[in-house]
């Protein structure tokens, strides 16, 4: 257990609703550059972690309802080319809901959603001054 800030015995793992357990992991997968675990595998869950096990656990859990309301929560990436990362994952599957980008405080943001309709953003950060 690698701990969450000044919690050495807490772990944080991220927990995103989906449909399709392989579509999701694919998806979710090529998005933050971790290895998907093999598809078609059955249960409830799948499990996405960095490669070197270095970061946050996104846990994909099929549920039977639909995406319906705006999410409480979501997820964000910082990224330093926004228009590239965008491009990159609408081609693997996000569906953009800003149809232009969101600019407060010097960060540019889209809204985009997953294949299952949860929202997520991918945001530039302000220049370096």
């Amino acid at each position: 257990m690698t701990g969450f800030g000044g919690r050495p015995d807490v772990e944080l793992a991220l927990v995103l609703d989906c449909a399709d357990l392989d579509r999701a992991a694919a998806f979710w997968g090529g998005v933050l550059g971790c290895p998907a675990p093999p598809a078609g595998t059955h249960g409830t869950y799948r499990q996405l972690r960095p490669a070197d096990d270095n970061g946050l656990e996104l846990l994909l859990q099929r549920v039977p309802e639909a995406h319906t309301v705006k999410n409480r929560l979501h997820l964000d990436l910082r990224v330093p080319d926004l228009d590239a990362e965008v491009k990159r994952v609408t081609a693997l599957g996000a569906r953009r809901i800003t149809e232009e980008p969101v600019e407060e405080d010097g960060w540019t943001w889209h809204v985009l959603a997953d294949p299952d309709g949860n929202e997520f953003c991918v945001l530039q950060p302000p220049a370096q001054q």
